[in-house]
């Protein structure tokens, strides 16, 4: 894997000024592309696909795959498949020759191209090595692209003021590994149901959303119902409802975002009944 900054000639003096003489051991300058390549360490490679869950069910999209050690790692010991992009054509022939000589070349594949022009749609998990500014050049694309669930994981570098939903670093190596779930986009009013044996339960509810991060309001019968704990993984979505007229009227509800619908269980604790029913809810 690699860290990649677009860099023009007027600024290769800062970058010198930016490594010392013992790192420059490590990095590669590419001439021609004025790109410098930084391998992420094997213990962090290793981090960051733990922390990322990665199993033989994803598939990984590497952007920026320099050697190609996170994805052939993915593969080799976690069953994954997948492919990784460079723009440096010599990294993406070494690439190719580690992926045979690990035995993973029938899982794995690599390809000399620009990581903004690559479809990203088909990834369940998507790494990185990339710049601050590359990051948030591509955040967009990522929520425009990817499905709700997702996983993104980076090394060193966050997406400005999008949260990350895991933070570690890796001991004795410095290392930062950044982690978040694509979220499903769950903001506007929706018309949430519950089915009772007695009949149907019906709220007004307000979400508003800031990436993963989730609240809003509800009404019943016309009256305030307090919404609290709201929680958005992915496509998984919790929440609980207070009757605002009987603080001990609490019910918790538990379900899945497809689209402009939810639907999932809810149960009730106080003076709400104790059983589970279903819930749907739509947005208007």
């Amino acid at each position: 894997m690699k860290l990649r900054k677009l860099l023009r000639c007027a600024f290769l003096p800062l970058l010198a000024l930016a490594f010392s003489a013992a790192a420059q051991q490590d990095y590669k300058y590419l001439e021609k592309l004025e790109t410098p390549y930084v391998p992420t360490n094997q213990p962090t490679v290793d981090a960051m696909l733990r922390i990322a869950n990665v199993g033989p069910d994803d598939y990984v999209i590497d952007l920026g795959s320099g050697d190609g050690r996170i994805l052939i790692t993915a593969a080799k010991y976690r069953g994954a498949r997948g492919f990784g992009v460079d723009l440096d054509p010599q990294l993406v022939r070494e690439s190719l020759d580690n992926a045979k000589a690990a035995g993973v070349s029938d899982r794995v594949r690599f390809h000399q191209r620009d990581l903004f022009k690559t479809k990203i749609s088909d990834a369940t998990v998507v790494t990185m090595y990339l710049l601050p500014h590359v990051n948030l050049e591509l955040r967009p694309r990522l929520f425009a692209e990817l499905k709700p669930g997702t996983r993104v994981v980076s090394h060193d570098f966050h997406m400005g003021d999008w949260k990350a939903d895991i933070e570690a670093g890796v001991r004795g190596y410095g290392s930062r590994i950044y982690f978040w779930v694509i979220p499903a986009q769950v903001g506007g009013r929706w018309r949430l149901s519950i089915e009772q044996p007695q009949g149907a339960q019906a709220y007004e509810m307000e979400l508003q959303q800031t990436y993963q991060e989730i609240g809003g309001s509800a009404r019943y019968a016309g009256k305030p119902a307090y919404l609290r704990d709201a929680r958005l993984e992915g496509e998984r979505i919790s929440f609980i409802l207070v009757d605002g007229a009987d603080y001990s009227h609490v019910q918790r509800f538990e379900g899945r975002v497809n689209g402009n619908l939810i639907e999932g269980t809810v149960r009730g604790e106080g003076t709400a009944p104790s059983a589970q029913y279903k819930w749907r809810a739509t947005r208007s």
